[in-house]
């Protein structure tokens, strides 16, 4: 069994550490919170931590040899890949292809909005044509899994029915979501544009993939997201379009406590002016919203955050719709309706914008059902000129997208994101179901070399590892190698971190993650070889049945089977039988081989096959507490074969 068969006889003669085939950890934690090693990036936004945008796993960073012969789900965004154009959405599917996968695509689609598409053999041909490769419509939806089978007979990539079709997917059906993804492997989200939405084929079919991707087009969105996100970028103006005052209060909010200034360029400006006793049309007033409007006045003053408003408007009257007339903000006649913001606004923008370092302008410079769009024209122009500083520069929604397209050198100048709807939800402090469905990534660089004094030796990883008595004991007793505990308490993590540091312990070291999502993007990045894994005592939640032993998942099952060095153990205990049971079978179901049971005769096992005694001779405080009780514990061990390297 090579070297980690001695790691076994630890208690008595810990020969197994003492072996040069292992290797060493170390990394850059979250904040401050981790003094142990320095770390100058912080997960902030709009004053507090940005949890809503947590770093996820993308197609990008996936094992490609992964992909090979899997089925891999695709939510698409129609709107954009049916524009019969190269994006970053098309290369997601192309990726997948060349890659080996079996793509089933999925999405919704109207004629209304593309009348080129209705049945979903018409979109079907038109995706073959954006893509350059066959794609075949099935109905495996409203039938059943064997016409997606006869698909990928005929090709590689096949589309289901139009979603718009099914009341489950807004419902995000269990069941439907378990029908979306039969037979699936791995989802990959592509459509950021309904991350704000909690729909059966973003969120519920991320239930029964085992690991769940995001693709190029929504990772690309995202990083712009992030992009308006950074606060720390100054002056930093919001130039803020659309209506509905009411119901983007809280995202105004945020707004005004990042931003050096406000810019209202939309009907929203009336009821700014209305708040500030501005004389305006009250038909042009919402209802209900004065006291939002004073709440947010209010809060901007008391950070001297300047509000600027239209002083100026170009107005239609109804019975001569041709003739625009320029009036003042204040005095706009009876009979007349403002379609744009006149000359007067313009110049005030252009002056405010010209000091800024960053800008963000969301929601359309629209008044009146029929848009007119010289403002917004002269509105792109100006940051057209500021995007050839260094200016950071992000533009959201259709209308504004459209008109720096429009008035732009380079769009590539520009953060764009053209669904308005996700950014004033994120804005608002809310958590966007579409991006909390996905798998994590750990999101900071890890420095191995501050970690440890010899980041070179072998690696021992302990997930779950609590309090870290375990850890601390190995640690303290083999100096030759390297102990990492992953665990999601960062009460729990910050305190075993200070004492390492109390103790002197430098070849001991603890990481506050999720390790079901972040335990191959975390341990991958380590130097040397990994040896052990070990799983003790999982705390399964018997009130939900549907999620006992969730930490223990095929995306962490496969991860630990890959990066294990050959040779190397998995050592899984439980004083529940039943998890035990369960941890065996999802490692013997899910390491592709790799991973086989221990059968040595020096090894006691009872009559059921479980070891009788912890070969390491140091225990958990937990399983010293069921020990001292009287009761059993449930222990196993795996081992991966060398052939399978």
């Amino acid at each position: 069994m090579g070297l980690l068969v001695n790691l076994l006889h630890l208690h008595s003669t810990l020969s197994f550490f003492n072996s040069p085939a292992f290797s060493g950890i170390a990394y850059k934690p979250h904040s401050v919170e981790y003094p142990k090693v320095n770390v100058t990036f912080k997960c902030k936004a709009f004053g507090g931590e940005l949890e809503a945008l947590p770093h996820l796993q993308t197609l990008k960073k996936f094992p490609k040899e992964e992909l090979v012969e899997k089925v891999v789900l695709v939510r698409f965004d129609s709107a954009l890949l049916l524009q019969e154009q190269e994006s970053s959405a098309v290369f997601t599917i192309k990726y997948l292809q060349q890659s080996g996968a079996k793509v089933v695509l999925v999405s919704d689609w109207s004629a209304k909005t593309n009348p080129k598409v209705f049945a979903a053999q018409s979109v079907a041909d038109l995706l073959s044509s954006v893509i350059d490769y066959k794609v075949v419509p099935v109905k495996c939806i409203s039938h059943n899994m064997a016409s997606k089978r006869e698909g990928f007979e005929k090709s590689d990539i096949v589309l289901l029915e139009n979603l718009a079709d099914f009341k489950g997917e807004v419902a995000n059906c269990s069941k439907f979501a378990q029908v979306l993804s039969s037979g699936v492997d791995i989802f990959v989200n592509d459509y950021f544009s309904r991350s704000h939405k909690i729909l059966a084929s973003i969120c519920g079919v991320a239930r029964f993939c085992y690991a769940c991707l995001a693709g190029f087009h929504f990772e690309e969105s995202l990083y712009h997201l992030r992009r308006l996100a950074e606060t720390s970028t100054k002056p930093y103006v919001a130039i803020i379009g659309g209506s509905n005052l009411f119901n983007k209060a809280a995202a105004l909010h945020t707004l005004a406590s990042t931003c050096d200034g406000l810019v209202f360029v939309g009907m929203m400006a009336f009821q700014i002016m209305h708040a500030l006793q501005v004389s305006v049309p009250l038909n042009l007033v919402e209802q209900g919203t004065l006291k939002d409007a004073l709440d947010i006045i209010q809060f901007a003053q008391n950070r001297n955050v300047q509000i600027l408003y239209p002083k100026d408007f170009w107005c239609k009257n109804d019975h001569h719709p041709k003739q625009l007339e320029i009036f003042p903000g204040h005095a706009i006649p009876d009979g007349w309706v403002p379609v744009d913001i006149g000359p007067v606004s313009l110049d005030e923008i252009n002056s405010i914008l010209t000091k800024c370092k960053k800008v963000t302008w969301i929601g359309p410079v629209k008044f009146h059902t029929i848009s007119h769009t010289k403002g917004a024209s002269k509105v792109a122009k100006m940051l057209n000129q500021l995007s050839r500083g260094d200016s950071n520069i992000t533009v959201v929604g259709n209308m504004a997208c459209e008109a720096m397209v429009k008035e732009s050198d380079s769009i590539f100048h520009f953060n764009m994101i053209e669904n308005a709807s996700v950014v004033w939800e994120f804005l608002k402090g809310r958590k966007l179901p579409g991006i909390m469905a996905l798998d994590r990534a750990y999101p900071f660089d890890i420095d191995w070399k501050a970690a440890y004094s010899d980041p070179a030796q072998p690696l021992v990883v302990d997930i779950g590892s609590g309090n870290g008595l375990f850890l601390f004991g190995m640690a303290k007793t083999r100096k030759d190698l390297n102990f990492l505990g992953l665990e999601i308490n960062k009460k729990l993590v910050k305190r075993c971190l200070d004492s390492t540091d109390q103790c002197g312990i430098r070849n001991g070291y603890f990481i506050a993650t999720n390790a079901t999502s972040t335990f191959r993007s975390i341990v991958s990045s380590y130097p040397g070889k990994l040896v052990l894994v070990s799983i003790q005592c999982p705390n399964p939640d018997f009130n939900e049945p549907e999620h006992r032993w969730r930490m223990l998942q095929r995306s962490l099952v496969e991860a630990v089977a890959d990066l294990l060095t050959s040779d190397g153990k998995v050592f899984l205990q439980s004083d529940i039988e039943a998890v035990s049971v369960r941890m065996k079978e999802q490692f013997l179901t899910h390491s592709k081989g790799k991973l086989t049971i221990v059968h040595e005769q020096r090894y006691a096992t009872d009559n059921e096959g479980w070891l009788k005694e912890n070969l390491f001779g140091v225990r958990s405080d937990w399983e010293q507490h069921v020990l001292d009780r009287g009761d059993p514990m449930y222990r196993l061990m795996l081992c991966k074969s060398a052939s399978s390297e």
